[in-house]
């Protein structure tokens, strides 16, 4: 087994095993030769061997973002930890060190040959990401349950495995099990399967494979159906609505009522329920119907805005490009003319008039930004009004419908007092036919018990209506507050600067040229 660093002292991955394992590349590798001559970007790196090396924990590799082949092999490392930032890797060997789970893979979704080989792992799991998954060595550790096997099935890309020396191996009938749960394997153990071999394999374990297929197509549906239910959750969410496409605002507002709960036995309020519920899930219904309608016309107003955005800057990019173009044209000529010219005071006003037309193409340039600005806030402004309509106008409904709501519960309030009312005066006078629960019972000792146990039920449902509104009403107005400013943010300041500061650039390196021209005397070009 690897190596304990009991006997070997751990050792650091710093800077400097860093620069000297990219420059241990080899003067005939790329990687060599400009860490050598140039000095090393690590975000250029491509490969890196870090093998016998003693290292104890892997860290420090964020800046190697590039890499493709990761080899940390033949160290002490106890812990696959470090490289989640490393999502470009293809092939990674952490073979001979001291590892006992498989963890931190998630990110590296392009992995395609990992090596495991000699260590302690005794559970083949945390693996879910890695669909491109090739290769895939775990030989020689500590796998005992060989139905554990069954899980390298969902890698349907994998076609070499190698599990060669762990303790099921050593079961009777290993080896045809593996051909059997993992038929899309070509190679086991460094040795072909034909199809004969896994023929005979899926002939021998058919019934438990046929059940394990039918399993996983039963978990195959539940899943597709909760990435459906999610999608629609989402969906729903947007258009804050989430959760009122049925009855669970209603049941909320007696989930944390504790009068209302003890109401619901007396004589005559079940079927009060039922109809209320009816009643009011069917308003929250047309809430959700309308909310989603409302989501639609917003998205659809978000999408046309970029278009108009889109389409104006395409515009004003293509009046600049042929600005430039112009220029550089004339510029050419312009250069051409200059190198033949000797006589200095000639070229001087050459030069000025270079000079004069760098400054008129500066003016149409920082002119179509402005004109750019100009018309980006326009559309902008447009899209905030539009946007700020529907929003009110979706508020606006939605408290009608939340209105509705409340009348709901208030008609159904009145006809709890009136049950309420019935009910105490045959408790009083002791013609109550039916039997009530005893928590029941004890609202019952007078009026003001009875009416404050009622009203207190009512308040409780009033105010979940309140929240759900207030947290609609509230989660909208952030979302095109936050909006708008993005745009502003993003559009007026972030993209103008960035333009502004793209133009001078230009200018700028228009006037060097000139300079250098003047410096060789018109002959440098």
């Amino acid at each position: 087994m690897s190596r304990l660093y009991d006997t070997v002292e751990p050792s650091v991955i710093d800077e400097e095993m860093l620069t000297h394992a990219v420059e241990e590349q080899g003067p005939k590798e790329e990687a060599g030769k400009i860490a050598k001559t140039e000095g090393i970007d690590f975000r250029d790196v491509l490969a890196l061997r870090l093998d016998f090396k003693n290292i104890l924990k892997i860290d420090g590799l964020w800046e190697f973002s590039s890499l493709t082949k990761l080899q940390l092999d033949n160290n002490i490392i106890e812990k696959i930890e470090g490289i989640s930032m490393l999502i470009n890797l293809v092939w990674l060997d952490l073979s001979f060190n001291n590892i006992e789970v498989i963890e931190g893979l998630d990110t590296l979704v392009k992995l395609q040959d990992l090596t495991l080989y000699n260590n302690r792992i005794s559970h083949v799991e945390n693996m879910d990401t890695l669909t491109d998954l090739q290769v895939f060595s775990i030989g020689n550790n500590d796998l005992k349950e060989l139905e554990n096997i069954a899980y390298l099935r969902r890698f349907k890309k994998l076609k070499t495995l190698n599990l060669h020396h762990n303790p099921f191996c050593d079961l009777e009938g290993y080896r045809q099990y593996v051909a059997a749960f993992l038929p899309h394997i070509e190679y086991l153990d460094y040795h072909l399967l034909d199809e004969q071999t896994k023929a005979a394999a899926y002939e021998h374990h058919q019934i438990q494979i046929e059940e394990m297929l039918d399993n996983e197509k039963k978990a195959q549906s539940r899943q597709a159906e909760d990435d459906r239910q999610a999608l629609e959750l989402q969906l729903h969410r947007k258009a804050y609505v989430e959760n009122l496409n049925g009855p669970s605002l209603f049941q909320s507002m007696y989930a944390e009522d504790a009068e209302g709960q003890k109401l619901e036995d007396m004589p005559g309020v079940d079927e009060l329920l039922v109809v209320y519920r009816e009643k009011f899930t069917a308003i929250c219904q047309q809430m959700f119907e309308y909310g989603l309608q409302e989501h639609q016309k917003r998205e659809a107003e978000v999408e046309q805005f970029w278009e108009c955005v889109e389409e104006a800057k395409t515009e004003n990019k293509e009046m600049g490009m042929r600005a430039v173009q112009e220029f550089m044209a004339d510029k050419k000529q312009m250069f051409t003319e200059m190198s033949s010219i000797s006589d200095p005071k000639q070229l001087a006003d050459r030069v000025q008039e270079y000079n004069t037309c760098i400054t008129e193409l500066w003016d149409k340039l920082m002119g179509l930004e402005l004109q750019l600005v100009d018309q980006l806030e326009e559309v902008i402004q447009n899209f905030d009004r539009n946007m700020q309509d529907l929003v009110s106008t979706f508020i606006e409904n939605l408290q009608g419908y939340m209105v509705q709501a409340r009348d709901a519960e208030n008609a159904h309030h009145e006809k709890m007092m009136e049950i309420a009312t019935v009910t105490l005066e045959k408790v009083l006078k002791n013609e109550l036919d039916e039997e009530i629960p005893d928590d029941l019972k004890m609202l019952f000792v007078d009026r003001d018990t009875i009416t404050n146990a009622v009203s207190s039920s009512h308040d409780v449902h009033l105010l979940k209506i309140d929240n759900k509104e207030d947290d609609i009403v509230t989660h909208i107005n952030n979302w095109l507050k936050h909006m708008i400013e993005t745009i502003h943010e993003e559009q007026e300041i972030q993209r103008n600067r960035q333009r502004v500061t793209e133009i001078n650039h230009l200018i700028d390196h228009l006037r060097e040229e000139i300079d250098n021209l003047e410096l060789t005397g018109g002959q440098g070009y």
